[in-house]
């Protein structure tokens, strides 16, 4: 939606912004306040958007959100077209250019404002690549199922017990449980990840995007992002497992 609605801006601005017979009107590009400061501006919020969306995790600038900014910049772009659509002189009426270009910039900026709030836009427009093996944590864990080392017991059962030549039945002492295995996983929404002492929001996962579970933690696990800093996300249900 982004997108389309700023190719139809980039367009508008070729169009006469003015309906008259007697004179040329013009379109946005005659000006360059209004053909790069307003119509532009649309289409530069539009692709720091979008490249926000694409990059795997949201990136900043001076501070400041790349998503943010361009949200800001289309919502800007909206406003002034307005007041240019109202300002239009009496004599004359809004042409093509003016009214297709306020359309736009009112579908782009109502885009903009509503990803964030609506899961169904939170999608990621590149998902990430499935990794083929967990690495370098992808060996499996010694004495685990299957090893040739380990003692296979019933399922369900109880210890077996040995009873030596003469001697009193002898229990064997339970199997240590496996040790926790790391893999990739993928939240179904945006959920919060927390600092190990649980004190604070460090980040926020997304959809689309595999993450390394390096323990357990309770309920929860610790989970490693691709920058390296790790954090708990505490709710770990309905996640996909790599």
């Amino acid at each position: 939606m982004v997108i389309g609605a700023a190719v139809l801006l980039f367009i508008a601005s070729f169009l006469d912004l003015y309906d008259t017979s007697f004179v040329s009107s013009g379109n946005a590009w005659d000006g360059l306040g209004l053909g790069l400061g307003t119509y532009m501006g649309g289409v530069v919020g539009a692709a720091l958007i979008v490249v926000n969306r694409c990059l795997p995790q949201p990136r900043k600038v001076a501070g400041l959100d790349l998503g943010t900014v361009g949200a800001a910049f289309t919502v800007l772009v909206a406003w002034t077209l307005f007041w240019q659509l109202v300002d239009t002189p009496g004599s004359i009426s809004a042409g093509a250019g003016l009214i297709l270009g306020f359309v736009a910039a009112l579908v782009l900026a109502g885009a903009a404002i509503a990803t964030p709030l609506v899961p169904a836009l939170q999608a990621a427009l590149v998902p990430a690549p499935k990794p083929a093996a967990p690495q370098p944590y992808g060996a499996q864990p010694q004495g685990g199922y299957g090893y040739p080392g380990a003692q296979q017991q019933p399922f369900g059962g109880q210890p077996q017990q040995t009873q030596p030549f003469g001697g009193q039945p002898q229990q064997q002492a339970p199997q240590p449980a496996a040790p926790f295995s790391p893999f990739w996983f993928a939240v179904p929404a945006p959920r919060p990840l927390f600092a190990e002492d649980g004190s604070s929001q460090i980040a926020e996962l997304a959809p689309g995007v595999w993450y390394l579970a390096v323990e357990q933690r309770g309920q929860g696990l610790l989970a490693e992002m691709q920058d390296g800093r790790r954090g708990v996300l505490q709710d770990a249900s309905n996640i996909q497992r790599g």
